[in-house]
């Protein structure tokens, strides 16, 4: 018997620049065997196969179809030891956001990853004035601009940090 893996998913829109109409899917399932990894991505749906390497071999699959058409042939995917990660394009230049990722509501439990989601009215930055700040450059790293430093906080929020408590009964900082 297969299992349901845990799906997250945000997504953002733009009805003028069509590389922002993009569904970021993530299939969170730690250990993936990579050889058993079947999916399929169509215009219109996905399906996913998967084995994980725990002592019981776990089988998880599951088959969506989305609210519209997405560009299989512009999408990416990255697999990594905790999940699968699909940049879904939107095929269709929209600013308005789906208002849910499957064509029909399913049972199966498919949640808004809030390390991506952005509100629809927020997912572009104001304007920025100029001379209201100035970038620095860090010595080494060259110039920044505004392109570099929008990557620089999107690449922060994927990040994660375990933080374990300390035996030592110090309080301060530890000695380098």
């Amino acid at each position: 018997m297969s299992r349901h893996p845990e799906i997250l998913w945000a997504q953002r829109s733009s009805s003028s620049i069509p590389e922002r109409n993009i569904i970021y899917f993530v299939i969170n399932l730690p250990k993936i065997v990579k050889s058993s990894l079947v999916y399929t991505l169509t215009s219109t749906s996905i399906s996913f196969k998967a084995f994980t390497a725990d002592a019981e071999q776990t089988k998880y699959e599951f088959d969506l179809e989305f609210f519209a058409e997405v560009d299989p042939e512009r999408s990416k995917f990255c697999l990594t030891s905790r999940s699968l990660v699909i940049n879904l394009r939107k095929k269709e230049a929209k600013l308005e956001y789906w208002p849910r990722l499957t064509k029909e509501e399913l049972e199966i439990p498919i949640k808004k990853d809030f390390c991506t989601w952005v509100d629809e009215d927020e997912q572009d930055p104001p304007d920025i004035v100029e001379n209201d700040f100035e970038l620095q450059a860090i010595p080494g790293m060259g110039s920044l601009d505004m392109d570099d430093m929008d990557n620089i906080f999107k690449n922060l929020t994927h990040l994660s940090v375990d933080i374990t408590e300390s035996d030592s009964d110090e309080d301060g900082p530890p000695h380098l």
